[in-house]
């Protein structure tokens, strides 16, 4: 009982620490809404700064502590000023990039200077032996928990009582409702960071003497601190506070007593960052503004003729090299794998992994165990690595189902420190008797010796040629229905649902297809040595990758070659040596550094301009071909490249049918519909029937319940009671895409279209259904069809024949309007609802829409349901019209009988006009 006492006293001092470096998180959170990757480097710096004037300096602890601290803040507020601020209308993913740029360049400072080895460092705070309650621990524990105690309450208090924090607290909220009242929202940002790195370096000179002092020690405290913050929501000090101390004492209990499994108290933070994000469902709300923009993606257009060059002239330079050339050569060449994997998981279907290097070493470790324990050659034990890292990459996905964004890159962080920590780092797994890893031998490609030890050149040929098929691979999924419905995901996921497309199966084939490409990396690396050595893949180093790939241009094939060489190693490594020597020592930090520029200047990376480069020397010498070529070059490769959209000229030419496509349409029955949002109900008790060729109206005043009920019929409201049925199915239960793909299509109030994407392919989208197959089929040949006969007539029925090469942000607001309604129709719906299409319009434009919904219902057969405010186009389309007031259905009928009820003469004389109102 003693031990146990005397265990979790200790692991509240380290719980503590945990809780002061959450409490400088949730600070840089709260005043700026960016999520911190750099916070424990930036602790790191200011531990260092201490050490160093302490030790090499003479300067007396105290005085060297302020330095310390003052160096991590000056650190913290440059990070905003100099590269999150430029970011504040970037992506998410550029701002979470900013931050672990940051990372990279003080880690590579920190290392080059003072090497990773651990240094110890002797305390300076009481550590005599005190006895509580019969156990016995060091004195610097009770402190340790006396200062996070009185820091939390500082915060709290100042958060909670002075201008300053309800300043934060208002920013936090909306930064033009506090503009407009006089705070800086840069300001307040500033000084959040400065205080929150304050604290970060504080931290750090606080743990160097429980940890030492090391530069990877230091930057992975940043798990245990996220998951402490997100105990307290990002938001709370006193349960931040709270949940490190727990991690802290769970920590030190299961290092007592739970010794035996390797890595299982080290585990602890990541199984807290699981519990609590899957728990809650929900992505932090990131800040950001309406004009945030996603990274650009290329086409994934293969050009056989340089491609087939490129391959002859890297075959001949391998050939040529000598052994350490190749070896530079295999690294950039498994780097770029790595780089390609992001591209799939993070550049097509949006999701921010940072699990690179943990599957790609899962990779090694079945493929080295195959060959090892079971004898099985190179090529079947490359197989069994790639394919059976597949389900742990489906794993890895799990959480990406309820998560996105940067709960999805803390979670997937942690799992892969959890795999290294407890299986890449436990030698009873990773090693065999009388290696240093998992002895592999010296390898054979059906029966070629291509040992990587005696033939450098071979291995690299090998390497290559596998990175060109994986990279063809992937360029197969960008330009197929798959990779559409994976960048329709990335782009709005709701509006993906909408249009029948599974959310879940896509997240999941993105996570399956990227952990392929990596585990191939992971088995390349480690069977070109005669054992596979898990010191190669670093959960952290995914951190590094994922800067690389957005140097390269995480949306570009060609961008993973010329990104990898700028890291230590690689044929860009070997290439300074020749002009400055010593130059690759410095390669991280030149990698770092670059990160940052690129983020500032260009998103979209090399891959971007070497796109653009490319297409216009296509131009130019599709011009000297004569006019006509000149023209369809210009057309397609503004629309293509320089916009980065697929297009496909030839697809739809073919005129359609002059006659209507009728569908056989479905009735729509709701009974009973009631939408409650905590204690308030948006819809109480809403019937009505649609059925098909007739349009519905649904009316009443702003706050009545008409979005709500949308969202109740189609599933996008887990709040909703009652009944749904299409025709003779019950869809009340089903999921989203379901009640899509059998017939319930939306429109919606905010458009929410595939910003990413042509006009041509937000409506190929909604139109292609693929087979059970397709997702294997695409990997090898991209499936392509025709538009079929309804799309093509809802193209020109909506006027947008002239428009289909374009890119969405080149529309106008009407054309955007016609593109929404045109893309649900592309569903062929049995049921078309409709969120306040209308909204923004022209009386003109309103006019014609009205026709066209009209004939939606009588030539197509659609059943309609039309929520709008202009009432005069809903008096003059509907065949019925359903009256909801503060969620209550006060009327129903034709549009006579509406008019002249006097409940709705009551509730809506405010927004009808006096001719309106009357019957």
């Amino acid at each position: 009982m003693d031990d146990i006492l005397r265990f979790a006293l200790l692991g509240l001092g380290l719980g503590a620490l945990y809780a002061l470096t959450a409490h400088g998180i949730v600070l840089v959170y709260r005043g700026s809404g960016v999520l911190n990757f750099a916070h424990g480097a930036i602790g790191m710096a200011g531990a260092y700064v201490q050490w160093e004037l302490a030790v090499n300096h003479g300067v007396p602890y105290w005085p060297a502590v302020a330095c310390g601290v003052l160096g991590s803040t000056v650190l913290g507020v440059l990070t905003h000023l100099l590269v999150i601020r430029p970011l504040r209308r970037a992506s998410s993913l550029a701002r979470l990039v900013g931050t672990l740029a940051v990372f990279i360049v003080l880690t590579a400072v920190a290392v080059k200077r003072y090497g990773d080895s651990v240094q110890l460092v002797p305390a300076k705070l009481p550590s005599g032996l005190v006895e509580i309650a019969g156990a016995t621990v060091s004195e610097d524990r009770i402190w340790l928990l006396g200062i996070a105690v009185v820091v939390t309450a500082a915060l709290h208090a100042l958060y909670k009582r002075t201008l300053f924090g309800l300043g934060t607290t208002a920013v936090a909220e909306n930064q033009g409702a506090a503009a407009s009242l006089g705070w800086s929202a840069d300001l307040i940002a500033a000084a959040n960071w400065g205080l929150g790195s304050a604290l970060a370096g504080l931290t750090g000179i606080l743990i160097v003497p429980v940890i030492g002092l090391s530069v990877t020690g230091l930057t992975t405290l940043l798990l245990s601190a996220l998951a402490a913050a997100l105990v307290g929501r990002f938001s709370s000090f006193p349960v931040t506070l709270a949940g490190g101390l727990v991690i802290g004492v769970v920590q030190s209990e299961l290092t007592r007593f739970g010794s035996d499994v390797t890595g299982l108290a080290a585990s602890v933070p990541f199984l807290v960052i699981a519990l609590m994000l899957v728990a809650r469902g929900r992505a932090l709300p990131l800040r950001g503004t309406f004009l945030e923009r996603l990274p650009t993606l290329g086409t994934g257009r293969v050009r056989p003729v340089p491609l087939a060059l490129a391959v002859v002239t890297g075959l001949l330079l391998i050939w040529l090299s000598s052994p350490l050339w190749a070896d530079a050569i295999t690294n950039t060449l498994v780097l770029s794998l790595i780089i390609l994997s992001i591209i799939v998981v993070t550049g097509y279907a949006g999701q921010v992994s940072l699990a690179a290097y943990a599957l790609a070493g899962t990779g090694a470790f079945i493929a080295g165990h195959a060959a090892a324990d079971w004898g099985w050659p190179f090529e079947l034990a490359l197989l069994a690595g790639v394919l059976g890292t597949v389900p742990i990459g489906l794993l890895f996905a799990l959480p990406a189902v309820r998560t996105r964004g940067v709960n999805l890159a803390i979670i997937t962080l942690g799992l892969g420190t959890t795999l290294e920590t407890m299986v890449f780092q436990n030698t009873d797994l990773s090693t065999t008797p009388g290696s240093d890893g998992i002895a592999v031998g010296k390898q054979t490609l059906f029966g070629i010796d291509i040992s990587g030890v005696d033939h450098p050149q071979r291995y690299a040929a090998v390497v290559l040629v596998m990175f060109v098929a994986a990279t063809l691979v992937v360029a197969n999924v960008r330009r197929s229905r798959t990779g559409r419905r994976l960048i329709a995901v990335r782009a709005n996921e709701r509006a993906a649902a909408a249009l029948g497309i599974d959310v879940r199966a896509a997240k999941l084939y993105a996570f399956g297809l990227s952990a392929a490409i990596a585990a191939l990396a992971g088995v390349l690396t480690g069977f070109r040595s005669t054992s596979v050595v898990f010191a190669d893949f670093a959960s952290f180093e995914s951190i590094t990758a994922l800067g690389l790939a957005v140097i390269g241009g995480v949306g570009f094939l060609v961008g993973p070659l010329f990104a990898a060489t700028f890291a230590a190693g690689t044929v860009g490594a070997r290439f300074g040596d020749l002009v400055l020597p010593g130059l690759s020592e410095w390669m991280p930090l030149i990698g770092g550094i670059i990160l940052v520029l690129t983020l500032v200047g260009n998103q979209d990376g090399i891959g971007r301009e070497l796109g653009k480069q490319a297409s216009a020397a296509e131009r130019r010498l599709l011009s000297k071909r004569g006019p006509k070529h000149a023209g369809v070059a210009q057309g397609s490769a503004e629309a293509a490249t320089d916009r980065d959209e697929p297009v496909a000229p030839d697809e739809h030419h073919a005129a359609p049918s002059q006659t209507a496509h009728r569908t056989p349409g479905l009735p729509l029955h709701v009974r009973d519909l009631t939408v409650r949002y905590g204690g308030v109900v948006a819809v109480d008790g809403l019937s009505f029937d649609i059925e098909p060729g007739r349009v519905v109206g649904l009316i009443g005043p702003n706050g009545a319940g008409k979005t709500s009920a949308i969202d109740a019929v189609t599933g996008f409201t887990r709040a909703a009671s009652g009944s749904v049925r299409l025709g003779d199915r019950d869809v009340t239960r089903v999921p989203v895409h379901r009640r899509a793909g059998a017939g319930l299509s939306r429109s919606f109030q905010s458009l929410e279209l595939f910003e990413d994407m042509s006009v041509l392919d937000n409506l190929y989208a909604a139109c292609d259904r693929p087979g059970p197959w397709a997702y294997l089929k695409d990997l090898v040949r991209p499936g392509s069809r025709p538009l079929p006969a309804h799309v093509l007539l809802a193209i020109r029925e909506f006027g947008l024949e002239s428009a289909l090469d374009r890119p969405v942000g080149d529309l106008s607001y009407g054309e955007r309007r016609l593109l929404a309604i045109a893309r649900a129709v592309a569903t062929l719906p049995s049921v078309l609802l409709l969120d306040e299409p209308a909204a923004g319009l022209s009386d003109d434009e309103s006019r014609e829409l009205a026709h066209l919904v009209r004939r939606l219902a009588e030539d197509w057969g659609m059943g309609v349901l039309l929520v709008e405010h202009d009432v005069d186009m809903v008096m003059s389309v509907c065949d019925e019209v359903v009256v909801l007031d503060f969620g209550h259905r006060i009327c129903v009928g034709t549009p006579e009988e509406v008019r002249g009820d006097p409940a709705v003469r009551a509730a809506y004389l405010g927004d009808l006009s006096p001719e309106e109102v009357a019957p």
